[in-house]
C-alpha cells in the first residue's frame, strides 16, 4: 500500500537565527522529511531538540562554523548517509541518505559563485562551475531512484528572473551557468519538478535579496531552489509547491521553501 510523502527544502540562512520560522513551518506544513541549506552551524551545535521534539528522530548532519552547511531532519527512518565533497576543498554542501523505500535523498547547496562571471578573474565562479560538473558526472552514473533538491544557486529559464535583459551578465543567470545546469540536468534526465507542476513561463521565484527595500513591491526575485527527481520517479510526483509567503515572516531568510510530495 502506497502512501503520500511530503519533503520540504529550504536554505535557512542559518538555523540557530531563525528556529521560530522553521519550527512554524514544521508546525504549518508538516513535512515528513525536511531538507535544510546554508544552516551556518557544527553538528554539535546544531539545534537538533528542536526537532527531536516535532518528531524529527532521524538526523543527517553535515555542519560548517559560521559558513553553509546541510541538513535532512526525518521522521521517517533513513539509512546509508553520505556525504560528497563536489567543490573539492572541504566545505559542507552535500548530505545524502536512503529512505526504507530505496529513493535516496541527495541535498545540496551549490556555490554562489561571488560578483564576476569569468573564471580567470574569479576564482569563486571557477569553484561554483567545477561543483556542477562534478554533480553531472556523479549523475551520469547514478542508478539509484534518487531526488537531488537544494539551492542550487542557478536561475535556468528566462521566466526563472525578474529580468532575462537585466540579469544576462549577473551571476546565476550567465549563460555559462545555464549551460553548465543544462548538462546536469542532461546527464540523468533529471525531471524538474517545479516546472512539471508549475510550467514555464509562469513566475515562479524563490528568492529575493535583502538588498530591496520592499521585496513585494518590486518583485525582482530569482528560481535558484529546485527539486529534481529520477525519470523513474515521474508517475510518483503528485505536487510541488512555493512558499512565497514565508519570505515575509519575521527574520525571514532570503529564499523561501519548496515542498514537493510524491507516493510512496
Amino acid at each position: 500500500m502506497s502512501k503520500q510523502l511530503k519533503i520540504a527544502s529550504w536554505n535557512i540562512n542559518s538555523v540557530r537565527a531563525r528556529t521560530g520560522i522553521v519550527e512554524r513551518l514544521i508546525v504549518e506544513e508538516q513535512p515528513d522529511i525536511l531538507c535544510l541549506q546554508e544552516t551556518k552551524a557544527v553538528d554539535g551545535v546544531f539545534p537538533a531538540d528542536l526537532f527531536r521534539r516535532h518528531g524529527y528522530k532521524h538526523m543527517a548532519l553535515n555542519g560548517q562554523r559560521m559558513h553553509h552547511g546541510v541538513a535532512i531532519l526525518s521522521r521517517v527512518p533513513v539509512r546509508e548517509p553520505g556525504r560528497h565533497d563536489w567543490q573539492d576543498n572541504g566545505e559542507a554542501r552535500h548530505i545524502g541518505v536512503r529512505l526504507e523505500c530505496g529513493i535516496r535523498i541527495e541535498n545540496v547547496y551549490v556555490p554562489a559563485g561571488g560578483d564576476i562571471p569569468d573564471r580567470q578573474q574569479n576564482r569563486k565562479f571557477g569553484q561554483k562551475l567545477d561543483f556542477i560538473e562534478r554533480m553531472t558526472r556523479w549523475s551520469d552514473g547514478l542508478r539509484d531512484p534518487t531526488i537531488v533538491l537544494g539551492d542550487f544557486n542557478v536561475a535556468p529559464l528566462e521566466c526563472d528572473v525578474w529580468s532575462h535583459k537585466a540579469l544576462l551578465n549577473v551571476v546565476s543567470h550567465t549563460p555559462v551557468e545555464v549551460e553548465a545546469l543544462d548538462r546536469l540536468q542532461q546527464a540523468h534526465d533529471w525531471i524538474d519538478i517545479g516546472r512539471r507542476f508549475i510550467p514555464a513561463p509562469e513566475r515562479c521565484f524563490t528568492w529575493w535579496s535583502y538588498r530591496s527595500p520592499d521585496w513585494t513591491r518590486n518583485d525582482r526575485g530569482r528560481r535558484l531552489d529546485h527539486m529534481w527527481a529520477s525519470p523513474e520517479l515521474a508517475g510518483s510526483l503528485t505536487a510541488h509547491r512555493v512558499l512565497k509567503p514565508c519570505r515575509s515572516w519575521e527574520r525571514p531568510s532570503d529564499h523561501v521553501p519548496l515542498i514537493c510530495e510524491l507516493e510512496v
